[in-house]
């Protein structure tokens, strides 16, 4: 087996990077422009939002772990880190959109 160096492609790892900071950048903005621009509230904003997540998600795993998960089931391999994490990456996607509502997307960086 290579070293991990000899198997790492920098220049794609950057492109990487600037794709996601680019495209979480817009994103932001986007989410910005939709919650001040309705009168729909934060929460209703959060649950729509996070109901496409969820449908696209499920979506992915049928197509591309289904027979894994088939056999296992879909929390096979969790325990309390990983239950921690998803807590707390939901707590943060709270707290940007407070943020967002109450703030400038500038403010948030």
């Amino acid at each position: 087996s290579a070293p991990a160096h000899e198997s790492q492609n920098s220049f794609m790892g950057f492109v990487a990077v600037l794709m996601a900071s680019t495209t979480s950048g817009y994103a932001g903005v986007y989410f910005e422009k939709q919650l001040k621009g309705s009168t729909a509230s934060l929460w209703l904003r959060n649950i729509q939002m996070g109901c496409t997540s969820v449908v696209l998600s499920l979506v992915t795993v049928f197509v591309r772990d289904w027979a894994i998960v088939h056999e296992v089931g879909f929390f096979y391999g969790y325990n309390r880190v990983v239950y921690g994490v998803v807590l707390l990456q939901a707590l943060g996607g709270l707290v940007v959109a407070i943020v967002v509502k109450y703030a400038d997307n500038i403010l948030k960086g």
